[in-house]
């Protein structure tokens, strides 16, 4: 961006001497240099110490040499300084392991951090997997601009404020952020802010945000699958969205209304939204970038892994054109994780010893858990772990919602969503209170199929609910004692019309609660929608003395004798004994039996046996 004290925007160190660098001593050296100066970066640098961020003098330009020009475990710091470039370099692994969030008080590893400087240009970069942010603007900076840079697996982003001042001016355009939970970009306090031709897919928290008194406008991007996509969070927060496009986006597009118009600052062309992704995905980045994901990634905390988090691990997953195997070593990985629609066929999930309480993937927001610019996370971004997409495979892991309730109340908090079709759970234990497995698809008209096997699943209100056709076999389903009358319900199907719905075989329904006080199900009518028709068997299966009798109880006035709640077979001192004929206790008929079984529900056009 040109200014009269810059006509010809930032130039860098051109003209000025030229350094080859190839270690972190000599960069660290080269970028400090006075007058105008070419550092050239060949290969990948180490920075040390870890976590550390180098200054930059002004007039410097930082320039990785062809491909492969990498900042390692570290990045850069341009404090009070003009007249930057950074071009064609990845930053990447100085991510914390465990540090999701990025709180640790010894984490504040970001990519670029730039403090009240003046006409930056970042172009042509990559960031992932970095410690805190990945590129902090803050301060008052201005003339900032980050052009065709890749953003990836991470979940802080790129955040621009810190200031009261609304003074800085940015510029964001034909940047691709892939599996970015959040902050695409957070922009607080700008004066005048301009994301254009932008590509985000994936982004679970929310996308760009007007912030304080930011004037943003935001043309002719594409936001693809995430939650809350464009938000003005305050009062004096304004943006201007235009001709951008929003596919399997939940939540907030906002727009405010005319901001300012870009074109009276500079001259630029936004990309036709269709010609977009192809676009952006193919030049983004690095010279000549490829990412190549292995086959089998494996994730560990202790730095033997190919990366430190799970999330990390499925982002490489989705954009690999073959199916990948993750490999997750014991420990306990605090992240949200989605696994997102258009993942290759095939993916597998699984933890690494085969015991499934060695890993260890826990996160605790609640649905209704407020956001911080307001509403709440809702179903759909609450669940530690959702799987939206199709062919995946969950195996020997924990999956934890530790919402508190004790302390914050009872609400939903799922550990696991899933959305997709041919979802095989093996071996897997998921552990919440209140709703804690959603299992739906995504409509109505649209069947997704779950198979759980030699797996535990633990909660006390409707914590095995949803609209899919699933069949849980062998698994051992454990419910709470609250200390209460009613101790709760396993199950709240909202089977489609004409779909099959839950089938339980050869379960273990275990519990501590007091004899009778556990419902085995409800039946749920989202929004009381009269065409749903809930359906649940248990069949086959040991039924501890917490199951009630009746077993079934109405739901938002809908009664449950009116839906398919059955049961068949069962055995143990909650069950009722074959051949009688108990009040609230209905048994398939023989007839029924023979086609609740997990071949006619699961099998379909595709012949799916995941048992075999």
């Amino acid at each position: 961006m040109s200014t009269p004290d810059a006509p010809e925007g930032a130039i860098g160190g051109l003209g000025g001497d030229v350094v080859v660098v190839k270690d972190a001593q000599a960069l660290a050296e080269a970028v400090l240099r006075d007058g105008p100066t070419i550092v050239l970066v060949e290969g990948a640098v180490s920075i040390e110490p870890f976590g550390a961020t180098f200054a930059i003098s002004s007039d410097t330009s930082i320039l990785g040499v062809s491909r492969g020009a990498e900042i390692v475990g570290g990045g850069f710091h341009l404090d009070g300084v003009a007249n930057v470039v950074i071009r064609n370099l990845t930053f990447r692994d100085s991510y914390v392991p465990g540090d999701w969030d990025g709180k640790s008080d010894d984490n504040d590893n970001d990519g670029i951090r730039v403090d009240t400087s003046h006409h930056v240009w970042i172009d042509h970069c990559e960031f992932t997997r970095l410690g805190d942010g990945t590129v902090d603007v803050r301060k008052d900076s201005t003339n900032i601009t980050i052009s065709w840079c890749v953003f990836r697996d991470h979940n802080k982003t790129v955040g621009v404020g810190w200031t009261e001042n609304v003074l800085t001016t940015i510029t964001l355009h034909h940047n691709w952020s892939s599996n970015t939970y959040q902050r695409n970009a957070s922009i607080d306090n700008v004066a005048a802010g301009h994301v254009y031709s932008c590509v985000f897919q994936g982004q679970a928290h929310y996308g760009t945000m007007s912030r304080g008194a930011s004037q943003l406008v935001v043309e002719s991007c594409l936001y693809e699958n995430g939650e809350d996509a464009i938000v003005a969070k305050d009062p004096l927060s304004r943006v201007d969205s235009r001709g951008n496009r929003f596919t399997s986006i939940r939540g907030r597009q906002d727009h405010t209304g005319p901001t300012f118009e870009p074109s009276d600052h500079y001259s630029y062309a936004a990309e036709p939204i269709d010609d977009l992704t192809g676009v952006v995905t193919k030049h983004a980045g690095p010279h000549a970038r490829r990412e190549r994901a292995a086959r089998r990634i494996r994730v560990a905390l202790d730095g033997t892994g190919d990366v430190a988090s799970i999330g990390a691990a499925v982002g490489a997953a989705w954009r690999s054109s073959d199916p990948i195997e993750i490999v997750v070593a014991p420990g306990t990985y605090r992240e949200i994780v989605r696994i997102w629609p258009g993942t290759p066929a095939g993916l597998v999930l699984r933890g690494e010893s085969g015991v499934a309480e060695d890993v260890r993937l826990t996160y605790d927001l609640s649905a209704g858990t407020e956001k911080f610019y307001g509403g709440d996370f809702g179903a759909t971004g609450a669940a530690t772990l959702a799987v939206l997409a199709d062919d995946v495979t969950l195996r020997d892991l924990t999956v934890v919602n530790g919402y508190d309730e004790a302390a914050h109340g009872g609400s939903q908090a799922q550990a696991l969503r899933t959305v997709g079709d041919r979802i095989l759970l093996d071996g897997v234990r998921l552990l919440g209170n209140q709703d804690t497995f959603l299992a739906e698809t995504p409509s109505k008209d649209q069947v997704g199929r779950v198979y759980a096997t030699g797996s535990y699943i633990e909660g006390d209100v409707d914590f095995i609910y949803g609209r899919a056709t699933m069949v849980l076999e062998d698994c051992e389903i454990s419910s709470f004692d609250r200390g209460e009358e009613n101790n709760g319900y396993v199950c709240a199907p909202s089977t489609a019309g004409g779909q099959c719905g839950l089938l339980f075989v050869g379960c273990r329904f275990t519990s501590e609660a007091a004899p009778g006080t556990v419902h085995l199900g409800r039946p749920w009518h989202p929004s009381s929608d009269p065409e749903v028709e809930p359906a649940a068997v248990v069949r086959d299966s040991y039924l501890g003395a917490h199951i009630r009798t009746p077993a079934w109880s109405d739901m938002g006035g809908w009664p449950w004798q009116d839906d398919f709640l059955r049961e068949y077979g069962n055995t143990g001192p909650g069950a009722v004994p074959v051949g009688s004929d108990v009040d609230g206790r209905p048994q398939l008929t023989e007839q029924e039996a023979e086609s609740r079984t997990r071949e006619a529900y699961l099998l379909g056009p595709d012949g799916w046996t995941p048992w075999a």
